[in-house]
């Protein structure tokens, strides 16, 4: 059969490249020679088994992730993490601190908002603990979000803070940090990068917890990919709340217990890890990450020059922090904004609508998306400038 000739520019579920479609098709009614599918397995299969602990190593392969960090698949996405990490972290600094606290445990949780993913978390941990520090919010303080303002204006708890959480990518608004934020060494650093993972190069070892959603970059929905260092990994005992100051872990959302079982407690999204082996796959075959972050950059650059360079077209984001992922853009003339999508969909470019909360144009250039797609917008771009422009 043949496939429509689209261009997917979705923020998520996003576009999946199509060798990795390709294959998952081919082997959809039997999988490894099981005569079954792979979603007819059984998670305790030796054949699952297998595809698990690969899918993990090609992981750690090509994010050079050090072997003193667990890598567990879990199901909720990014959302349900907001609630683990609260749990988690605050059993480990109770962990780490002297069992005869003298005092009330109460450390704040520091959260870094740039965005709606940022401020969802820190409303999430809100619910759950008393104690939440904002170190900023960019939209408290320039009125919307598409900056991060400079160090020196950050209020971080410093080291008694339990873990300083950011958001990487904001997929909605377009921000990305471009550098790993510095903070106390001692305190562990949690980044949700759910729209910017195995995009470019950065050191692990910096964080204590990344989790990600996956389905942007790394497959299809239903799996949350979660990096976490072991010394983080802590015992949930049913503790006295009012003695402990911590509330006890869900089992679901325990660190440890899904390390401890290899991600296998219960049935996993068994057919969301298969889809994310065949990306890793496909990703080690390109050239790892080093090569597929030179394409991202390159498609980027495009993109953002064609606005930069344009009389129509304006980017509502700083440039020291625009997304290589999510390139968000309006057009100077609002009522020109829908004739602008119309046109686009006519030609097989789907899902460039902005956010329904910041409206405009949103074009995600994740991994899957070619250079060759990117050159279509652009050239659609320039075409429909030049219409309006006379």
């Amino acid at each position: 059969m043949s496939t429509p000739n689209v261009w997917n520019f979705g923020a998520g579920p996003a576009k999946i490249p199509t060798p990795v479609l390709q294959r998952a098709q081919a082997e959809l009614l039997n999988y490894n020679n099981t005569g079954m599918s792979i979603m007819e397995l059984s998670h305790r299969s030796k054949e699952f088994d297998n595809l698990n602990n690969k899918t993990q190593r090609d992981l750690r392969t090509l994010l050079n992730i050090p072997n003193n960090y667990k890598i567990l698949f879990m199901q909720g996405g990014g959302c349900t993490q907001f609630s683990a990490v609260v749990y988690n972290l605050l059993s480990a600094k109770r962990q780490q601190l002297d069992e005869d606290l003298k005092e009330e445990f109460n450390p704040p949780l520091d959260y870094l908002i740039t965005g709606s993913w940022s401020s969802k978390a820190a409303e999430e941990a809100k619910k759950l603990y008393n104690n939440v520090n904002i170190v900023f919010d960019v939209k408290k303080l320039t009125g919307s979000y598409g900056s991060i303002p400079p160090k020196e204006e950050w209020k971080l708890s410093g080291s008694k803070a339990a873990y300083v959480y950011y958001c990487d990518n904001e997929t909605v608004h377009g921000v990305e940090f471009n550098n790993i934020p510095e903070i106390d060494p001692s305190v562990p650093l949690v980044c949700d990068m759910s729209s910017n993972i195995l995009s470019r190069r950065f050191d692990v070892s910096k964080f204590g917890v990344i989790f990600a959603g996956a389905q942007k970059n790394i497959g299809a929905a239903g799996l949350t990919v979660v990096i976490v260092r072991e010394d983080l990994l802590t015992k949930s005992k049913n503790l006295d709340n009012k003695n402990s100051g911590i509330p006890v872990i869900p089992t679901m959302l325990d660190y440890k217990i899904m390390a401890d079982h290899n991600s296998l407690y219960n049935t996993p999204p068994m057919f969301s890890i298969y889809i994310s082996s065949l990306v890793f796959e496909w990703l080690l075959e390109l050239g790892g990450i080093e090569a597929i972050e030179t394409t991202n950059s390159l498609k980027a650059e495009k993109l953002y020059n064609t606005i930069d360079n344009s009389e129509i077209y304006i980017s509502p984001v700083e440039k020291s922090v625009r997304s290589r992922m999510n390139v968000s853009f309006r057009i100077k003339r609002e009522e020109l904004e829908s004739e602008f999508l119309k046109g686009a969909i006519d030609l097989g470019m789907l899902q460039l609508k902005g956010h329904r909360s910041v409206g405009g144009m949103r074009a995600s250039i994740y991994n899957a998306m070619t250079l060759e797609g990117v050159n279509v917008l652009v050239d659609y771009m320039i075409k429909f400038e030049k219409k309006h422009c006379k």
